[in-house]
């Protein structure tokens, strides 16, 4: 299927779910036990209303900003993803190449492939490797001394996932999918004793960008910066880890306003469409990570639709921030937000309501 016939980013999921076996299409779409915590993700950004300005001027609408010193056309990361060889087989450097198709950041995770230096090397876009700690710190030393090498503009430490969750949909079916497997493999020690104290060493030893991805507390912000963390990555792991957790824009503003502008701070957890992701703009966030979507593309037909896929999100960007009377991101503010009734049904599915009506 030629990737320019998808017309929306609905009609991408349904093309992802006709690609994936139940045990695939279940890992992408699952969370936690009772899977309310990937609920709440969507939940808080559902009660979130839009409230346009008018009468400006947004002929021209400019969707860029710069994180990590880098120029993106939209402010997205393509979030790790464990295992996105199986659903494409180029895994991360396909990811990577579609970034640098668009002008959005890839973060790769140490937990697919292929390589470090393979995936750096696949495309010259805007890169940041995430790491999931199994091994001592010469070990991580190692890791990061590649990384630089490799030339990725930013390294991260995921600090939410000292032990892998119970995922009740895999449980049910009594399987382990590949990607969860390849994310448990190795010593989970090294990971469950993370502390601060690695990140102060990692900082101090390591002359690279360091994103902490994990946090929902205004003092683990706080803490971070403390550490010299140039990134603070807003995420409760898409509903995947902690169960019965709050949902990532909730805690934003309560975040963004704590760092007060000393970094960066990026949020993640059920951001599907050009307006979701607005809202978080508006709310401070300088970047959104995109998880299940970028696997969903990735399921649909690799390169060319995850491509396409960020390019039909970007559209929506800017449709939305014209009619929201806004020609750039900083224009942006709080004001463009307010709490408001809910009138779906909070889910995975609730920015694709025609999926329910067969189109």
């Amino acid at each position: 299927m030629d990737p320019r016939d998808f017309k929306t980013i609905h009609e991408i999921v349904k093309a992802a779910r006709l690609n994936l076996d139940n045990t695939y299409w279940d890992y992408l779409i699952g969370g936690a036990e009772t899977e309310t915590t990937l609920r709440r993700n969507r939940y808080a950004i559902d009660k979130l209303g839009l409230m346009p300005k008018v009468l400006n001027d947004v002929s021209e609408v400019d969707t860029s900003r710069t994180l990590l010193g880098q120029k993106l056309n939209l402010p997205v990361i393509l979030a790790p993803i464990g295992s996105l060889q199986v659903l494409d087989p180029g895994g991360g450097a396909t990811a990577a190449q579609s970034a640098a198709d668009t002008g959005v950041m890839a973060m790769t995770s140490s937990v697919c492939e292929p390589d470090i230096e393979d995936i750096a090397a696949a495309s010259d876009a805007a890169k940041v490797y995430q790491l999931y700690a199994r091994g001592d710190d010469d070990w991580l030393d190692a890791i990061v001394e590649r990384v630089i090498a490799s030339g990725f503009n930013g390294f991260c430490l995921t600090v939410d996932t000292a032990v892998v969750s119970r995922r009740e949909r895999d449980i049910a079916k009594r399987v382990v999918p590949t990607s969860q497997a390849v994310a448990i493999a190795g010593d989970m020690t090294y990971q469950a004793k993370l502390s601060w104290s690695t990140v102060e060493r990692v900082k101090k030893h390591f002359d690279i960008p360091l994103i902490l991805k994990g946090i929902s507390r205004t003092d683990d912000a706080l803490k971070a910066l403390d550490c010299g963390v140039d990134v603070i990555y807003v995420s409760n792991h898409g509903g995947r880890q902690l169960d019965q957790s709050v949902g990532s824009i909730g805690v934003l503003p309560d975040i963004i306003a704590a760092v007060d502008g000393r970094a960066p701070v990026v949020v993640d957890g059920g951001f599907y469409r050009g307006s979701d992701l607005v809202k978080a703009y508006a709310l401070g966030a300088s970047a959104v990570g995109l998880g299940r979507l970028e696997g969903w593309a990735m399921a649909a037909g690799g390169r060319p639709v995850l491509t396409r896929c960020i390019q039909l999100l970007q559209r929506e960007v800017s449709m939305t921030m014209a009619l929201c009377g806004v020609a750039n991101l900083d224009e942006l503010d709080p004001s463009f937000v307010t709490e408001t009734d809910v009138v779906t049904e909070p889910s995975v599915f609730s920015a694709f309501p025609l999926m329910e009506e067969g189109y």
